[in-house]
């Protein structure tokens, strides 16, 4: 692992699903003092609402913390999507902020994120 975690939607889901893996992953990580750190815009593609305690809880917890796109930012996942060749904005930003912060990226898509940058820490899910 490096300094931490960024998460994608595929590890969020885990997390409401109560995936044994991606709650063990997370556990080490807080066990560890590691970060765990996520684009809102990861939230938007998982949140629906009602139901969903399990989620809820954990964007709540302490050691989390969301990560807003701003307008610098939003202009670098631009022309990282123009330079890849991929038009998802969301993993573009997952995929930034991971290189930004040096977070492996904890996800169950790693080829849509290495796509963005190859060289990203990536633990597949």
């Amino acid at each position: 692992m490096t300094d931490g975690l960024c998460l994608d939607a595929g590890a969020l889901i885990g997390v409401e699903r109560a995936d044994a893996r991606v709650v063990h992953l997370l556990h080490r990580a807080h066990a560890m003092g590691a970060t765990v750190e996520i684009p809102t815009g990861v939230v938007a593609q998982v949140w629906r609402g009602g139901r969903q305690a399990r989620l809820a809880r954990f964007l709540r917890a302490d050691h989390v913390t969301l990560v807003e796109l701003d307008a610098d930012t939003a202009r670098a996942v631009g022309v990282m999507c123009g330079r890849s060749g991929v038009s998802d904005v969301v993993d573009g930003h997952v995929a930034l902020h991971a290189r930004r912060r040096r977070l492996s990226v904890l996800t169950s898509d790693p080829d849509d994120i290495s796509a963005f940058d190859p060289t990203l820490s990536i633990i597949a899910i």
